[in-house]
């Protein structure tokens, strides 16, 4: 497994996402957030796949953004190059069609945290531990940790963590709904496993939409989920098939208002 990269199992209708960086913890680089674009591209056009699971090799889930890969970055660099790239990389991630389970079987700090919190539902091995050490460092979370994390756990716990440094356990995560279970050392990722049987049971296009609908009303990604499920219910009506057939024949469409 080279640095940088992010490894694909597909068993059945579960795909796992690993990140493969273990000696650096996986800690996050350009090559790693390039190898997980790719990945989510993959899976997605997979139509064997109705989950998706992301976890860590080694020990580690992620210690966050590598300072290494940006220390040393021009502002205007580490503002583009950096967070921006990031920025579009987990809104990748978050907005698959499919559910996506983060199974956290060590640490997710930082930036790995804000890789966590794109997923649909967290479970974390008791040993772990959670938070958001930027400011400690002289910066702040990039990658969505004062947005999306907001959103999902509440202004008052990422303020906490942001502001006033503390780091969570599993146990204590899983209280604050930071994470939604709590699985026993190095047992995560057959937990994440068995709530992926769950899901890929259930009906794949519903799971699909209700992840739309949700996104929608928690004020994520509004525009994109309303237009895709629109782009969905006009898929499915005899007026686009009659209406790409005239377009080809080059006559008037007759529409009819008919659903298939």
């Amino acid at each position: 497994m080279p640095s940088g990269s992010v490894d694909i199992a597909i068993d059945g209708a579960v795909a796992v996402l690993t990140l493969c960086r273990p000696d650096k913890l996986n800690a996050l680089d350009i090559d790693m957030l390039k190898a997980l674009h790719s990945a989510a591209d993959a899976v997605e056009a997979d139509a064997r796949v109705r989950v998706a699971i992301l976890t860590g090799a080694g020990k580690g889930f992620s210690a966050g953004g590598d300072i290494k890969a940006w220390g040393g970055m021009r502002p205007e660099e580490f503002g583009h190059a950096w967070v921006r790239h990031g920025h579009r990389v987990f809104e990748r991630l978050a907005t698959l069609r499919m559910p996506l389970i983060a199974a956290l079987n060590g640490h997710a700090l930082g930036g790995g945290l804000e890789l966590a919190g794109i997923a649909d539902l967290r479970i974390a091995e008791e040993q772990i531990r959670i938070g958001l050490p930027e400011t400690g460092l002289g910066m702040v979370p990039g990658w969505s940790g004062t947005q999306r994390l907001v959103r999902r756990f509440g202004a008052q716990v990422v303020r906490r963590m942001a502001l006033g440094g503390e780091v969570f356990t599993a146990r204590e995560a899983c209280a604050l709904g930071i994470v939604d279970s709590v699985a026993p050392t190095g047992e995560a990722l057959q937990a994440a496993r068995e709530q992926a049987a769950r899901i890929a049971a259930r009906g794949p296009a519903a799971n699909e939409i209700v992840k739309l609908m949700i996104a929608s009303a928690s004020g994520e990604d509004n525009g994109g989920a309303v237009e895709a499920l629109g782009s969905i219910l006009a898929a499915k009506t005899g007026d686009l098939r009659e209406g790409v057939a005239a377009f080809s024949q080059k006559r008037a469409a007759e529409f009819k208002g008919e659903w298939s």
